[in-house]
């Protein structure tokens, strides 16, 4: 693998075990999962501090050494895991992110406010009594004077309480950008090296030396409590360039009898047995099971090629068997199930929307030409192949869809954060995170959601003295939920706060001159108002609300995505924030309709039916079996200057639950709509989201349906 990209593998590893780790620290305690939270915090320390002594990240290294000592004082019992530890250990992730961001950057990491910060947060952790063991000493090679001398190590080794490596690197590692050393200094950061014997049997006459290669081997002693798959991954990022074979101590021996006799019955395979145990590496059973299907002639057994090779002991081996068969009496082989993934840029994914989009539109045009000349195969054949572009369309964009848990899991942390900073214990309870939308809606959704969230804590959750005297528990709950609804993703922020204050809300917009002192509002009226351009009910500026700014901006970003955002509050008891958003921003199926010489689309998704009826100029509703179905005349809407037909069709169009009508001249069909975006020229046109390009190469525009219907709502409430 070439270093950089080896590298960039390490950052977004890093991030991923980042990202955990936070997730875990914001666990710990809640039911009962501290030790497992512990634990996943001390791996994913671990895993990043490994991987960064590889590229000789030094900082990044020592910055995380300090912090799994903690942690693994804290596994051991030795320091109690409370609040604070919490917030230390949270900041220590902070400024391991700051670390991996800097080396992305190519930047040094040890600048003086990166530096400050880090000895800040090493001299809070030796507070706790754990400061970082100091390093080993370096060992002194030697070198035998006999190969008896190497074997007569391995074989101490063997019979000591011992790990013991045998390793050869390859002659070209240095020329593909690795250090030898730097293996074996990183290898004692997870033990003791007891004994390191420098082997130089391959070392050529002087002449021929080639500074370039490497010529050495080791036989090392090794004192850790680590397992074997965690030794063999210290030298990861060489094993295509060395040979490396791992002999465990006696003590592990009893340990691989008992894993083996406990492991459930579901495992019939030699290999897989071994490798769940411990005793063997996936990788080492690769290269056995390669040797086994090199071999000439009959196959040997894979347990004897493992032995041989000094992998694993026989005894090991044959208690392995032994399961095998228990396992093969009690009950069928079952096959192990492998998850495959692949990590794909996502600029090569959203150039490949576009394509898929250019592709539609290609499509379209062929098969209008196709009907214009009535050519019956070619017709068919340009069917067959709209069939085929609408299943790589959904493909493609099914590559998009990512499930909203992620943003869903950033905000333990702002809870966890805002809570602590004005003194409220909240809680953030997260549902339907496996809801899946497109990523470009996801990454855009983040911000106003953030300030949703950071509004919930901050003036929807009473402080605990008030829900006390109230009858609530001190603790409060902010609520996350997303699920689809008629093909749109719905995202509901809620708390048991205090609920929205309907006469302080309605006093501030009197005193603004946002509402006459006479007008009646109902209470959806008067909860939108705090959507208004610098609106706040707070009575004093903290550093997070206070200033006006945020609910409009919610809104704002919210119909940038054709979405739309509405409240529910009962005083008292809570308000829930209501986000329905589009599930793609690319391509949509669409319903084409026309008004004159006008084309329009119409969300499918949002089509409920279509009627025919009578043409009554004027009327703003018409009768839908017996109800009242409100509707939009588009001509009117629109003042498109054409004359009406004398029937024309209504679209009833149903949306967040309400119903309304589209009255249009003709209905022109389904149709796979490749969202193109206005320009800035038409950005305050309302009720248009979009445009597209249909077949014949004309220009059709989006409808906005939530603006449509709050056209609507507001003429229904003026009537009233």
């Amino acid at each position: 693998m070439d270093i950089d990209a080896a590298l960039q593998t390490f950052i977004a590893e890093s991030r991923e075990l980042l990202a955990d780790m936070e997730s875990a620290l914001l666990s710990i305690g809640a039911d009962g999962q501290q030790a497992e939270a512990v634990n996943a915090v001390f791996r994913a320390a671990h895993t990043i501090k490994g991987s960064a002594g590889l590229f000789g990240l030094d900082d990044v290294v020592g910055f995380t050494h300090a912090v799994e000592t903690l942690l693994d004082a804290v596994r051991d019992g030795r320091v109690a895991i409370d609040d604070e530890l919490v917030v230390l250990l949270l900041s220590c992730c902070d400024h391991m992110t700051v670390q991996v961001a800097a080396v992305e950057a190519g930047v040094t990491t040890d600048a003086a406010d990166t530096a400050a910060q880090g000895a800040a947060l090493l001299a809070q952790i030796g507070r706790y009594g754990t400061p970082a063991p100091a390093a080993e000493p370096p060992h002194t090679p030697h070198t035998p004077d006999t190969p008896d001398e190497a074997g007569a190590g391995a074989a101490e080794a063997g019979a000591a309480d011992q790990w013991h490596l045998s390793l050869r690197f390859s002659p070209d590692v240095m020329r593909n950008g690795f250090d030898p050393a730097s293996f074996i200094r990183y290898l004692s950061t997870l033990g003791r090296i007891v004994r390191i014997v420098t082997l130089t049997d391959a070392l050529p006459p002087a002449a021929q030396l080639d500074p370039e290669c490497c010529y050495l081997g080791f036989e090392i002693n090794f004192a850790t409590a680590a397992d074997k798959a965690t030794i063999e991954g210290v030298f990861e990022f060489v094993r295509d360039d060395c040979t490396l074979r791992i002999v465990p101590p006696r003590s592990r021996i009893a340990d691989y009898l008992r894993l083996i006799d406990e492991l459930p019955e579901n495992a019939p395979r030699l290999g897989e047995i071994l490798v769940r145990c411990g005793s063997v590496t996936e990788r080492e059973l690769q290269a056995a099971l390669q040797a086994q299907a090199a071999a000439a002639g009959a196959a040997p057994k894979l347990g004897a090629i493992l032995v041989e090779q000094r992998i694993v002991e026989a005894e090991v081996v044959e208690a392995a068997l032994t399961k095998q068969r228990q396992q093969r009496q009690g009950g069928g082989e079952a096959k192990a199930r492998e998850s495959r993934s692949l990590r794909v840029d996502a600029d090569k994914l959203d150039q490949l929307i576009t394509l898929v989009g250019e592709l539609i539109i290609a499509g379209a045009g062929a098969g209008l030409l196709a009907r214009r000349h009535g050519h019956a195969e070619l017709v068919e054949a340009t069917a067959r192949l709209d069939t085929l572009v609408q299943q790589v369309r959904d493909s493609a964009l099914q590559l998009r869809m990512v499930k909203i848990g992620a943003t869903f899991g950033r905000f333990q942390r702002v809870v966890h954060d805002v809570a602590r900073e004005i003194g409220k214990d909240i809680v953030l309870e997260v549902s339907g995170e496996d809801t899946e939308l497109d990523k470009t809606v996801v990454e855009k959704i983040g911000d106003p959601l953030l300030h949703l969230v950071r509004n919930a804590v901050d003036h929807g959750i009473e402080s605990p003295d008030e829900r006390e005297a109230r009858g609530k528990p001190e603790r409060g709950t902010v609520r996350l939920n997303a699920f689809h609804d008629s093909g749109s993703i719905v995202i509901e922020v809620g708390d048991d706060g205090g609920g929205l204050k309907r006469e302080r809300i309605l006093a501030k917009a009197i005193e603004r001159g946002l509402v006459q002192p006479e007008q009646r509002l109902s209470d959806d009226e008067v909860h939108a108002l705090i959507f208004e351009p610098g609106f706040s009910t707070a009575e004093a500026v903290t550093n997070l609300s206070g200033r006006g700014v945020g609910m409009d901006v919610v809104k704002r970003n919210i119909a940038a995505l054709r979405g739309s955002v509405g409240i529910r509050s009962v005083d008292g008891q809570g308000t829930t924030v209501v986000v329905r958003l589009p599930l793609t921003l690319a391509i949509i199926d669409g319903f084409l309709v026309g008004v004159g010489g006008s084309v329009f689309v119409v969300p499918l998704e949002a089509v409920e039916e279509c009627i025919e009826h009578a043409a009554e100029p004027g009327h703003s509703w018409c009768n839908l079996r017996g109800q009242v179905l409100p509707q939009v005349r588009l001509r009117e809407h629109f003042e498109i200057d054409a004359p009406a037909p004398r029937r024309e069709s209504v679209v009833v169009i149903r949306h967040g639950g309400e119903r309304f009508g589209l009255v249009v001249d003709q209905l022109m069909g389904e149709f796979q709509t490749v969202i193109k975006p206005l320009s800035r020229v038409f950005a305050q046109v309302k009720s248009i989201s979009g445009s597209t390009i249909l077949g014949s190469g004309e220009v059709a525009l989006i409808l906005d349906v939530p603006a449509l219907l709050a056209d609507v709502l507001a003429r229904q409430r003026v009537a009233l």
